[in-house]
């Protein structure tokens, strides 16, 4: 079944200049993106608090906090790293500690935790690097883990999407028709993955996947939809070219669908020093 590219979903590697377009693009509605894109399923948060030697987590990449106040409400304390100060501004206002800063540039200031996760962001940091600093602020025993939500459209939803997407926008380095679906993500947990071996401060990387489903109304998913990746730098006339048939596939279905979702995740715990 056809899938959309996920919320920051990586450009080709040869094109530098949209990664960071796209980058901080998703910063230009924090209240729509924190009211519509999905939470995580609770079991993954379970599982990584449960193989956590203690509650200190770091979010990475925490964007507006949607993972973070999950963390929290799983009775962890959690300190954000975010590079767009409009999302971290938006984070802190819903209760989350916040600092802006890349994760790669970030000064731990001598602070340990016990989890370092990365919600829908472990794609923006680089994989050996990102894992090494990971390694570093982990205590003994900690965990590593960085997963995606990834959507799965309705045939007829998806083919109205990709065909009003091509006709805006013929030149788009996506290919929305060919986008795989959860075992398309193996390129970016395979990346992961290996930089967390080449990091040499971990055991062996797990995936773990976590299969639900979410209801939307036409008007849910409609509202949502200006959060992708994919669209979050259209201007408004554009948008509103491809939103309307979307719509209207909806309506069709008798309006609204049910999204299956997968959440992939690669984790791995801290078996020797950094």
């Amino acid at each position: 079944m056809p899938t959309i590219p996920p919320t920051g979903a990586p450009l080709p590697e040869h094109e530098p200049h949209r990664h960071r377009q796209m980058a901080e693009s998703f910063g230009s509605d924090t209240g729509r993106y924190d009211r519509t894109r999905p939470h995580y399923p609770d079991a993954l948060v379970k599982r990584i608090v449960a193989g956590s030697p203690g509650p200190d987590v770091l979010a990475v990449g925490c964007g507006t906090g949607i993972d973070a106040r999950q963390f929290q409400a799983a009775g962890c304390r959690v300190l954000g790293v975010e590079p767009d100060a409009r999302m971290a501004g938006f984070a802190r206002h819903s209760g989350v500690e916040v600092e802006v800063a890349t994760f790669e540039a970030w000064d731990p200031a001598g602070r340990h935790f016990d989890a370092v996760v990365a919600g829908q962001a472990w794609h923006w940091v680089d994989a050996i690097a990102g894992a090494a600093k990971a390694a570093r602020v982990l205590r003994p025993g900690g965990r590593l883990a960085a997963f995606w939500n990834v959507s799965e459209l309705p045939a007829d939803v998806a083919e109205a999407f990709a065909t009003a997407y091509h006709r805006v926008m013929p030149d788009s380095p996506f290919d929305l028709r060919a986008t795989p679906g959860p075992d398309g993500y193996q390129a970016l947990s395979a990346k992961a993955a290996d930089g967390i071996r080449q990091a040499g401060a971990f055991g062996e990387p797990e995936h773990w996947r976590f299969d639900w489903e979410q209801p939307y109304t036409r008007d849910e998913w409609l509202d949502q939809m200006p959060t992708h990746g994919t669209l979050t730098q259209f201007p408004p006339d554009k948008l509103a070219e491809v939103l309307a048939p979307v719509g209207a596939a909806i309506d069709a279905m008798g309006g609204g669908f049910t999204m299956r979702y997968a959440t992939v995740a690669i984790t791995a715990t801290r078996t020797r020093p950094a």
